[in-house]
């Protein structure tokens, strides 16, 4: 494989598990030193910086911390360019789904889904934006949703954060680019995660079937597009939207 990324140090949030983890293994491939955020599951976090580690990463540190505290995400970029040196690509990826129709949803759940889905891609893309800005090269990738495209009864919270992230994206392409920095999104389908697993049978094949290729994709899909946008094969490429959901929504 190319190493893409070779000389280059990438922050991956909620990276020790789904479409994380595999970022962090693809951007390993690439020949990127990778720091893996995560919140809590510290033996998925191992996991996965062993799978960084055997990908080829000449380098994998864990960063366990809240993204929705703005000061651990400022302190965590400090964190990744003290020990490596540099920040290159950052992809904000952390997100939770806590769903329930409106009428009967709590300002709590509200205010804990933006800080972690929406307000965290802000924090964390205002920390990294030093070095970036310092080296002259920066690529960040923000993992929106079809949710936050097309919308999702039931998910109005989530689909309100993945919405706005792809304003956060456009802007920032256009605040950032004089300075070397690209942003884009990558806008995921139906993938087969984690998250998606403990949904009802019924829901996973109807969400398969309303698709175009008609199944689901996968974590490593994802992940492919995400380390195209971050490596200087998209070095003409910010502020898009890149879908990788089968021709669910088009």
């Amino acid at each position: 494989m190319h190493k893409d990324f070779e000389g280059k140090v990438a922050l991956v949030t909620g990276g020790s598990r789904g479409i994380g983890r595999a970022a962090v293994v693809r951007l390993a491939e690439g020949g990127a030193k990778v720091a893996i955020a995560y919140a809590g599951n510290d033996a998925a976090a191992q996991e996965a910086q062993a799978a960084a580690e055997k990908a080829g990463a000449p380098g994998a540190q864990l960063i366990k911390f809240d993204v929705a505290d703005p000061a651990a995400c400022a302190s965590a970029v400090e964190e990744v360019v003290a020990k490596f040196g540099a920040l290159h690509v950052l992809v904000n990826n952390a997100g939770i789904s806590i769903d329930g129709l409106i009428l009967r949803y709590k300002p709590e759940d509200l205010r804990r889904t933006l800080d972690v889905d929406l307000a965290s891609a802000f924090h964390l893309s205002k920390a990294a934006c030093r070095p970036m800005m310092k080296q002259r090269w920066g690529a960040i990738v923000n993992l929106t949703s079809v949710v936050g495209e097309q919308g999702n009864a039931g998910q109005t919270a989530y689909s309100m954060a993945k919405a706005g992230l792809l304003g956060l994206t456009k802007s920032l392409a256009r605040e950032l680019g004089s300075r070397n920095i690209r942003v884009n999104a990558v806008s995921p389908g139906w993938i087969e995660t984690d998250m998606t697993k403990e949904l009802p049978e019924a829901a996973k094949k109807a969400m398969a079937e309303g698709a175009a290729l008609g199944r689901a994709g996968s974590a490593r899909e994802v992940a492919e597009a995400i380390a195209f946008l971050a490596s200087d094969r998209a070095a003409f490429i910010t502020g898009e939207v890149l879908r990788v959901n089968g021709g669910l929504y088009m």
